[in-house]
């Protein structure tokens, strides 16, 4: 008693991301496709697969996981929005200060923490966390 299973759909032609340009292809497809595919058609089927490894990549290149400490973080979000550490003096304070915060030779104060969460949109509870300090050579 054997049952056959469905026929799968035409095949999917998708490469590996394994690269920057990779990826920006791959958001690009996705572009495309997104808001002009349905749901369990070949071509949501490749919208679906693509997210997938979309996700994947970024897991990976750019990980943001609750271990990732919280200067890691700012960075990440100064990237992605396409700003410098100038543009962090408003929610640190001085252009010392961000660079001693930057640097990791100073902590965050709850105050900071606050601005940068109203300002930049980062969650508090992913800044409060402890992160390492370099010690200050005397």
């Amino acid at each position: 008693m054997t049952t056959s299973m469905p026929k799968l759909s035409e095949p999917i032609h998708i490469r590996p991301i394994k690269t920057e340009a990779d990826y920006e292809a791959a958001l690009a497809e996705i572009s495309e496709l997104m808001g002009t595919v349905a749901p369990n058609t070949p071509g949501g089927d490749k919208l679906e697969l693509l997210v997938t490894l979309v996700e994947a990549y970024e897991d990976t290149t750019f990980p943001m996981g609750e271990s990732s400490d919280p200067i890691t973080l700012i960075k990440f979000v100064l990237d992605q929005q396409s700003l410098s550490l100038k543009d962090l003096e408003p929610f640190i304070g001085p252009r010392q200060r961000v660079w001693d915060v930057m640097e990791r030779r100073r902590p965050l104060s709850l105050a900071m923490i606050r601005r940068l969460e109203k300002g930049l949109h980062i969650p508090a509870h992913l800044l409060i966390q402890e992160y390492p300090l370099q010690r200050v050579a005397a």
